[in-house]
């Protein structure tokens, strides 16, 4: 049971600032805004929604297929996702161009300031669910369960959730830091082909004041709204109720970087194997405390029987 992942596959440069941007930034200087932050420490991250939605699934077991474009320098994240035996079969390389780059600036109160250049993500609409579809019906595997468009080049996220809609793949709209780039009824639309939303708290209320609707009215319209609350964990709009997911407390807080991702695997997973919500919102909470504790979006290495260790010691039951 397949999931097929559209988002951005990228390089993530992190760099740590060892102080708070808030005492930094002048308020009554902000028209005028011109900061350097010393970062002493620095590294070069493989990343991307795509990728880290992809890392966490496979970790529990999932079976994530990839569709996303890089550039010519993806080579070290190709061969990455070939020794985790990652499908990337419907990844494109566009050779002209750079892979997708975020640069990530996180300060002690891990609060980030992020750069990105899309570079081959752009061009992320040349990739066509159809295609998947076809080949995998022509090599006899078995087709896509549940896809996930996350946030990617604009384009391709709005002909993605056409395409996976027309395709009759139930999908999950998740569209993170590509929200802005649609407007009111544009959401409306994509949502409307969506079975499910996911979205952090602050998106949430983005996504409210852009379709002039309340989140209980949104939740209407797909089979679940899931609204990620950080710390707080995250509520489940589903079946005319709202179901409060509790937050798993991290040994340690290092890196927030990919931990919305992470939650997003656990969801795919939950919905791969038909999990009621009580249940795939915790694993899905679990796999962002365990991703906090690691620097990076893929370098927490938990074994399934691990996660599912820690998640009977969390919830006290099994998954």
């Amino acid at each position: 049971m397949a999931s097929l992942i559209c988002g951005s596959v990228a390089y993530d440069t992190i760099m740590n600032f060892e102080g708070k941007f808030a005492d930094q930034i002048l308020p009554e200087q902000i028209h005028i805004l011109n900061v350097a932050f010393l970062v002493p420490t620095m590294r070069r991250e493989f990343g991307g929604c795509a990728g880290n939605i992809a890392y966490n699934l496979h970790l529990l077991g999932g079976d994530p297929i990839i569709m996303a474009t890089v550039g010519g320098d993806a080579t070290p994240y190709l061969n990455h996702l070939h020794a985790l035996k990652i499908d990337q079969t419907h990844i494109r390389q566009i050779d002209d161009a750079f892979t997708a780059q975020a640069m990530i600036t996180t300060d002690q109160s891990n609060n980030q300031i992020t750069a990105f250049h899309p570079g081959a993500m752009n061009e992320s609409h040349l990739n066509l669910v159809s295609k998947v579809v076809d080949e995998r019906a022509q090599k006899g595997k078995g087709q896509a369960k549940i896809g996930i468009v996350a946030p990617d080049g604009r384009q391709g996220m709005w002909e993605h959730c056409h395409q996976l809609a027309d395709a009759q793949i139930p999908f999950i709209f998740d569209p993170g830091q590509g929200l802005p780039m649609f407007n009111g009824p544009e959401l409306l639309e994509l949502i409307e082909l969506a079975s499910y939303l996911a979205v952090n708290d602050y998106e949430g209320e983005m996504l409210s004041q852009r379709t002039g609707m309340s989140l209980d009215k949104i939740a209407e319209r797909v089979k679940a709204l899931i609204v990620t609350k950080g710390a707080e964990g995250a509520d489940v709009y589903a079946g005319g109720k709202k179901i409060a997911i509790p937050p798993v407390p991290a040994a340690k807080l290092i890196d927030p970087t990919g931990c919305g991702d992470a939650f997003r695997g656990g969801l795919l997973f939950g919905l791969e194997n038909g999990m009621d919500w009580e249940t795939t919102g915790r694993l899905a909470s679990l796999m962002g405390s365990i991703k906090i504790t690691h620097q990076g979006p893929q370098n927490h290495r938990p074994s399934k029987d691990e996660i599912g260790a820690q998640f009977k010691t969390a919830f006290g039951f099994s998954f």
